[in-house]
């Protein structure tokens, strides 16, 4: 039988690879790493974030691919992390570290140009509620308050509504586009265009959407500080499907 979830809670509450700041207790437990990330991990080296991390499969493989980079995954779901984490002190990974927060107040645990990248892999489209997009202006914004002018966000997604969105967004703010392609395991460019890990590591499901015959599609760009970011008010059709199984709701056929 595995683990519950209050163990796992329990457990990493001790975890010095983890840092539990839901927004429920923001008021309550101050946070003091702001802008001193490179003291946790003993180094100068780049700071990557991946958002949404889940389970944190990625996140580790990640630090175990680059070991001169730093790794954060960011998740509100403790007990998914709980995996991750437990990994990465058992194999005695100290490039990557884990935040159990709200991606919503993301930029409040960071400061300006602290981090480099940013990871969106296969992220809720979030089809009815713009707002929620990880690739929104909304979002964007605030990863503009610490990461690097320029930097680097990679979006790994089996959906072609967020792809489409994504790109639109790029396209429409003239963000300056390092590589996009909509099936990555099968474009010949992908071996010189992305890192050996991109096309390596690979999520849980990741694997289920590529079984059940879908392709993955890639994205990664620039995001200046200087530039205004606006919507693209462009109809995009919707997925046939939704994450985990679940069949689409909404008897729409389209969104913004």
């Amino acid at each position: 039988m595995g683990k519950g979830k209050l163990a796992k809670f329990a457990d990493m509450e001790h975890y010095e690879n983890v840092f539990q700041y839901p927004y429920s207790t923001w008021e309550e437990k101050p946070f003091t790493m702001q802008g001193r990330w490179h003291e946790h991990f003993g180094n100068d080296n780049p700071i990557a974030l991946e958002l949404g991390c889940g389970k944190g499969e990625y996140t580790v493989e990640l630090a175990r691919n680059y070991p001169d980079k730093n790794f954060i995954g960011v998740d509100i779901k403790g007990a998914r992390m709980w995996t991750g984490a437990t990994q990465a002190l058992n194999e005695g990974l100290k490039n990557v570290a884990f935040l159990r927060t709200n991606i919503e107040i993301i930029d409040r645990f960071f400061a300006s140009g602290e981090v480099q990248e940013i990871w969106l892999t296969f992220s809720d489209p979030q089809m009815k509620n713009p707002r929620k997009r990880l690739t929104s202006t909304y979002f964007l914004e605030r990863y503009r308050r610490f990461l690097v002018d320029g930097g680097i966000i990679h979006l790994k997604t089996d959906s072609n509504f967020l792809f489409t969105y994504t790109s639109l967004m790029v396209e429409h703010n003239g963000l300056p586009l390092l590589f996009r392609t909509n099936d990555l395991y099968h474009d010949e460019q992908s071996p010189s265009m992305v890192e050996p890990a991109t096309l390596s590591v690979q999520t849980y499901y990741e694997k289920m959407w590529m079984a059940r015959g879908l392709d993955i599609k890639y994205m990664k760009w620039q995001l200046p500080h200087p530039t205004t970011l606006e919507e693209p008010e462009v109809e995009i059709e919707l997925d046939e499907y939704r994450s985990y199984h679940r069949t689409k709701r909404s008897p729409k056929q389209t969104a913004c």
